[in-house]
Order: C-alpha cells, then sequence, then structure tokens
C-alpha cells in the first residue's frame, strides 16, 4: 500500500509543478510508525541530495508543516527565522531558496508532505500556494480511494465462494456492489484490474456464467441488488438516472426479465452477481 502511495505523492508533484510554474518539486510519506517524513519522490531536482532524506516532525520547513498540519512558506530557507536549520547542507546542495510545504492529510492524520521550490529568493505568491494545497488535496482524495480499495480488498481476497446466508452474504453483496462502483474512478489500470478481479471472486460462488452482461450493466445490477434506487445508483456511479435506467433495461432483457427484482435472481444464477 506504500508503494502505491508513493505513486501518489509522485503524481502529485507533478501536478504541483505544473499548476504553480515552480521548478523543483519533491516529496514523501510518513514513516510507518514514526513521527519523519522520507523524501522518497523528486521532480526537477538537478542532484539526489534531497533523496532518502529523513525530515523529523517539528525541524525545518516540512517538519513545521507535519507538525502544524497545514501549509508553510519561506523566501529564503537558508535565512529564515521561521524554521530550525537541521537541512541546510542538503538544501543548499540543491540549490534552494523559496519553498513551499503542504502535508498530505487524510482523514486528520497527516500521511506525507509535498514540496515546490525556486531557486532565487523571491516571496511565493498567494496563487502559487493556493496551487501548491490544491496540488495536496488531489493526492488525498486519491489516497482516499485508495484506502477504501485496500479495505474492500482484504474483505474481498479471502472468499473464494461467498458465505451463505444471513448478514455475511449481505456484506458480500455490499462489498461487490463497492468494488464495481470504485473501480472506474481509479486512475492506476492495475489497481482497477485488481478491484474489478475481486469482485469477479465475490460473485464467483453464485452459478455458471451463462449470460453476458456489459461491464456498466453489472455495475448497475450490483448497486441495485445491494438495494440502491436508480437515483441512489446514478450518484454512486457517476451516471444520470436515464443512463442508469438504459442500462437496468438492457441486462432485464439480456437477462430475460421483468422486473427489477427478476434480473437480480437471474443475475445471480447466471454467476454475474454474489
Amino acid at each position: 500500500m506504500e508503494a502505491a502511495a508513493a505513486v501518489e505523492i509522485g503524481r502529485g508533484l507533478v501536478r504541483l509543478r505544473r499548476s504553480t510554474g515552480l521548478p523543483v518539486a519533491f516529496g514523501g510519506l510518513l514513516e510507518p510508525g514514526r513521527p519523519r517524513v522520507r523524501i522518497s519522490e523528486l521532480n526537477g531536482t538537478a542532484t539526489d541530495a534531497l533523496r532518502r532524506l529523513a525530515v523529523v516532525a517539528g525541524n525545518g520547513l516540512g517538519g513545521k508543516a507535519v507538525a502544524l498540519a497545514r501549509p508553510c512558506a519561506v523566501t529564503d530557507y537558508s535565512a529564515s527565522r521561521q524554521i530550525s536549520h537541521e537541512y541546510d547542507a542538503v538544501v543548499a546542495a540543491e540549490g534552494l531558496c523559496a519553498v513551499v510545504a503542504v502535508p498530505v492529510v487524510v482523514r486528520r492524520r497527516v500521511r506525507g508532505v509535498l514540496y515546490g521550490a525556486l531557486r532565487t529568493a523571491q516571496p511565493l505568491g498567494d496563487r502559487t500556494l493556493t496551487a501548491a494545497v490544491d496540488a495536496a488535496r488531489d493526492v488525498e482524495q486519491a489516497l482516499v480511494v485508495r484506502d477504501e480499495v485496500q479495505g474492500l480488498l482484504e474483505t474481498a481476497r479471502p472468499r473464494t465462494a461467498p458465505p451463505e446466508g444471513g448478514a455475511a452474504w449481505e456484506q458480500v453483496r455490499e462489498a461487490h456492489a463497492a468494488l464495481r462502483a470504485l473501480a472506474p474512478r481509479i486512475g492506476d489500470p492495475a489497481l482497477r484490474a485488481e478491484l474489478l478481479e475481486a469482485a469477479g471472486l465475490l460473485a464467483a460462488g453464485a452459478g455458471q456464467r451463462s449470460v453476458e452482461l456489459a461491464p456498466r450493466e453489472v455495475d448497475v445490477l450490483a448497486c441495485v441488488a445491494a438495494g440502491a434506487t436508480n437515483a441512489a445508483a446514478a450518484a454512486r456511479l457517476g451516471l444520470r438516472a436515464e443512463t442508469v435506467k438504459g442500462y437496468l433495461r438492457s441486462a432485464m432483457r439480456k437477462l430475460g426479465a421483468h422486473t427489477r427484482g427478476e434480473a437480480v435472481v437471474a443475475a445471480r444464477r447466471a454467476g454475474l452477481l454474489p
């Protein structure tokens, strides 16, 4: 999971440079169980001086951002009286002056830091700071989705066949619907494929597949099976209500069903739903 989170940090640095115009960006994640950020991702740097640097909470600019859980910036890093100076040597080795550090906060917990920097000493304007914060917020949202995915995958992986009856069965159906709904929101193709594979595992024990439905038709039926209305399914899948109705009608026709309930039953018999 940490490797996947590091990928999101790297993507955030690309967005930060593009949106702020800052020539240098770097960042990393908080080490598990330790109050420090390990710099692992570099973008636009001229040296490897910053790579693997461990920034302790409270120390330097990034450590201050971690401790306060808010963005911090300096016009001239080496001369600033607003921060401590444990990392001056590596910052100087990269030739950085004006720097902004923005914490990545997920569910009120700091998960990492994004930095943007200039090689000249000059104030970073409000527009630049706002764009840097927006880049960090994008990373936060991506990590929230990944956390949701991870929880669902952990639920799905042990079950090669769904348990039978009662609340456990309904939990499997809800997990299946959630996995199907999340998959289209995932930008990482490998992670998206893993989600769909896990959803397939949950449905594997339902029966022998005898009907082929389009992926979105299965998505809609999964939501319906979990008790969602057309409007709720549309909101969950990011579709229009009329589009959901269209997918549902198409699925019902293929399954030979006349009602929503019949369609769900037929899809389960066909091995498309748990």
